[in-house]
């Protein structure tokens, strides 16, 4: 080989090897943004399926709201034995000397008192009178609605029932306006050996609270039987000051020291006194 011939291969050969390597390099920054590329697509696929996932925990874990129920408006009842004024007792039943409070498990929801009156004129008979006023409150409850809507069942029911009484004669029922949010009387006539007792039963609502009031008057030993319109008008002046009582017990001025202060139970009507059931007068 000659002289030149190697020199010139001589001089080649650094220049093939820098062409080498140039490519070389060429190829990997060519290849690196491809990398780059599908690391990035990994790591954005990867971010998604976390905020998918966690979107997806947040919605299974997401509790279902809590059913709920307007509550009831009256909290209280007011001392059953003193919703009525003296003057009301002295005029209703004058002979009594003091109410006779009914049992109870919770004087918050449930409450009666009575009053018994005999005047008796010796051989002349005697005058008889019978008085009861129960009270019912019902609490809102989320599984069986609202207070006054339960309230409002078991105003019909007493209505219903004072109606289909044991031995009513002359049956008549009738509204009465402006004494709580409804009221109805319900009047008959029952006859018993001792007499004709002639019965006035007001059943009334306020809000989530039930009145009824039960009276009743008899002559008897020989008596005239008792004017059935006058026992009416005194019963539902009684039943407007009952209700009045309700009202005034929940009012916010209203004593949280009350006997009868809002207790945590339910009301039902599984011990609803009946008054008109269970009076003397009615045996």
């Amino acid at each position: 080989m000659s002289e030149g011939t190697m020199q010139r291969r001589a001089q080649r050969d650094p220049a093939d090897q820098r062409a080498k390597r140039l490519t070389r390099v060429l190829v990997c920054a060519a290849a690196v943004p491809v990398m780059l590329i599908a690391a990035g697509c990994s790591s954005d696929s990867g971010s998604d399926d976390g905020k998918d996932k966690s979107a997806g925990a947040s919605a299974s874990t997401s509790a279902s709201p809590s059913p709920t129920v307007q509550a009831a408006a009256y909290k209280k009842l007011p001392e059953v034995c003193g919703v009525l004024s003296k003057k009301t007792l002295e005029d209703l039943a004058p002979k009594a000397k003091s109410g006779k409070e009914g049992s109870s498990d919770d004087l918050s929801t449930r409450a009666s008192c009575s009053w018994s009156s005999l005047d008796n004129n010796g051989v002349k008979g005697s005058q008889f009178r019978w008085l009861n006023v129960s009270l019912l409150r019902f609490d809102s409850d989320t599984t069986r609605g609202p207070g006054d809507k339960l309230a409002k069942e078991y105003y019909d029911k007493q209505v219903r029932d004072a109606q289909s009484a044991e031995g009513a004669k002359g049956t008549e029922v009738e509204p009465f306006t402006g004494t709580g949010d409804e009221a109805t009387t319900v009047r008959y006539d029952l006859k018993k050996k001792e007499g004709t007792f002639k019965q006035q039963t007001v059943v009334a609502r306020v809000e989530n609270v039930v009145v009824t009031l039960d009276y009743n008057g008899a002559g008897l030993a020989g008596d005239k039987t008792p004017d059935a319109d006058g026992l009416l008008k005194d019963a539902q002046k009684a039943a407007k000051e009952a209700v009045a009582s309700v009202t005034e017990a929940n009012s916010a001025g209203a004593a949280d020291s009350s006997p009868s202060a809002s207790a945590s139970g339910k009301a039902s009507d599984k011990a609803s006194p009946s008054a008109s059931k269970s009076s003397s007068g009615k045996d």
